[in-house]
């Protein structure tokens, strides 16, 4: 969902692209392992985003799942920073993909990049994430994008759109765990600031700059979308019937995205409601 917006916003600006991917058709084929990155891409690119990861929203996380969930970040970035090391012509910057979950649960704590890292199956797999990116920070300037949960027709937000689509709107647990969101506007805005701008390296939490909670987002989808909202997915049921479902839907993290103002970039959506009203409306049928 965000390698397709961002292809067509960097198209659109005048900028070549080109892709790396498992899928035949793609400019440049690997298979996401230490080896298989052409050199020729690493040569070729002025700039480099990677966007690798199995997908957190498939239930339940089952031992191979997790297993997945961790090769597929922590391989794919390990050999994309072994051939840009080794490179004799680096790219300027790589934007690597990185998540908010390294900060794990927080409460109502106000979390920004300097936060430490949290306890949990995510946090590690994020702090990972993150190392892997090491050998290349000295040979390119190395943004370590930690994405929230992205507010688009796709992507995270769809299986509750769904059930809110057939009137099974529902406040998720308490409800008052804080969920870092952002835009997909807002997303590939801050990707390519990133790449242009020399003010950001380092951890960037790539979240919206007004705090929303879990029923925030799910009341304002359910409204937005001309639909009820009447129940409430219990806790329990959540951690029993879907493992792994409580680190990605019950956890706490209030997140801010502070090197990205520091950095001087403006959101296009400052709070989750103006986002979820662009997406949907109550005439949506879609």
């Amino acid at each position: 969902m965000i390698g397709r917006r961002l292809k067509n916003q960097l198209t659109t600006d005048g900028h070549e692209f080109r892709s790396l991917t498992r899928s035949p058709g793609s400019d440049y084929l690997w298979d996401a392992r230490p080896g298989s990155v052409p050199t020729e891409a690493v040569e070729w690119a002025d700039a480099v985003v990677s966007l690798n990861g199995a997908s957190l929203t498939h239930l339940p996380w089952t031992a191979s799942y997790r297993d997945q969930i961790r090769t597929s970040r922590v391989g794919a970035t390990t050999a994309l920073a072994q051939a840009i090391a080794a490179s004799h012509n680096p790219p300027d910057v790589w934007v690597s993909g990185s998540a908010i979950g390294v900060y794990g649960d927080c409460g109502n704590m106000d979390v920004d990049e300097t936060h430490p890292a949290g306890r949990g199956f995510l946090a590690q797999v994020v702090r990972d994430w993150e190392r892997a990116a090491a050998p290349a920070q000295g040979m390119t300037r190395v943004v370590l994008g930690r994405t929230g949960i992205v507010l688009g027709k796709e992507g995270a937000l769809k299986p509750l759109a769904v059930a809110t689509r057939l009137g099974l709107g529902s406040r998720v647990g308490p409800g008052t765990q804080w969920w870092g969101w952002i835009s997909l506007d807002d997303e590939v805005r801050a990707i390519v600031y990133a790449l242009v701008t020399q003010r950001l390296e380092g951890p960037v939490n790539l979240v919206g700059p007004t705090p929303a909670t879990s029923d925030d987002i799910s009341r304002e989808l359910a409204r937005a979308m001309g639909r009820p909202y009447l129940f409430t997915l219990p806790s329990a049921l959540i951690r029993t019937v879907m493992p792994g479902a409580d680190e990605l839907l019950l956890s706490s993290q209030k997140v801010h995205p502070s090197a990205l103002l520091k950095a001087g970039f403006t959101f296009q959506y400052d709070t989750a409601e103006a986002a979820i009203d662009t997406l949907w409306d109550s005439h949506d049928s879609g």
